[in-house]
């Protein structure tokens, strides 16, 4: 298969990592690993942009060894060592008070969420059990309105207007010197869309949700990360 467009190499590569690097059980392949450190030798940094928390994607950023830097909670949160300080793009208040007053109007709706959600700065998540369409209906209609609801496949992301995968790597890019020109990206949700909009190329793992596969450019024959190793293979055989 054609995995990339003639003629064009990415110069940085940012990945999903629930459902994207691992599987819909959160395990990770060994070849996932092996094939990111491929890139990393050859002068291709990698962005780990992930609806995750902060916690999580550093200690994955960090055992992966990586040096690109990392966009969490769907771009609210981005970091790396050489910046001194870690941006903050919203402090997640609103969002958790939104979730607050959703316990109030849908019965059994638990308001603290996921797991993760102790360790969130810029949003907050309900479980992906709760039920989209009753809360979408009545945040749109609260003063909570201006916020967005987002379904992955692990959690309902509660998050502001301005916070996106999409809109955290442009300014991740310009710090880097890049541009989204030199941008490929990988994922399988919804919260990825922002991300394929404006990377140069964007490929869909196997297993993704059947409108984000649509909106891709390519859609990967292999499951989750199994797809990360062809992809790789595919973009080093490429001469600058």
């Amino acid at each position: 298969m054609k995995w990339l467009p003639s003629n064009w190499k990415p110069k940085v590569v940012a990945v999903d990592i629930d459902g994207t690097l691992t599987d819909e059980k959160k395990r990770i392949n060994p070849n996932v690993i092996e094939a990111l450190s491929r890139l990393e030798e050859n002068g291709i940094p990698v962005i780990l942009a992930t609806g995750n928390v902060r916690a999580v994607t550093y200690a994955l950023w960090r055992f992966l060894n990586l040096s690109g830097p990392i966009c969490c909670e769907n771009g609210g949160v981005l970091w790396h060592p050489d910046w001194g300080e870690t941006t903050f793009r919203a402090d997640g208040s609103e969002a958790k008070k939104a979730a607050q007053w959703l316990a109030t109007k849908i019965d059994g709706l638990d308001w603290k969420g996921i797991e993760t959600n102790q360790w969130r700065e810029s949003e907050w998540c309900l479980s992906p059990n709760e039920d989209l369409k009753r809360i979408e209906e009545l945040i749109a209609s609260s003063q909570w309105s201006h916020l967005s609801v987002i379904k992955t496949g692990f959690a309902i992301h509660l998050m502001e207007p301005q916070l996106s995968k999409g809109s955290g790597l442009k300014i991740i890019l310009k710090r880097m010197g890049l541009s989204v020109d030199d941008l490929l990206c990988v994922g399988d949700a919804p919260n990825d869309l922002s991300m394929f909009e404006i990377a140069n190329w964007s490929v869909a793992v196997g297993g993704a949700f059947a409108y984000v596969s649509k909106a891709a450019d390519v859609q990967s024959p292999y499951m989750h990360g199994e797809t990360i190793a062809p992809l790789v293979n595919a973009i080093l055989e490429l001469k600058n």
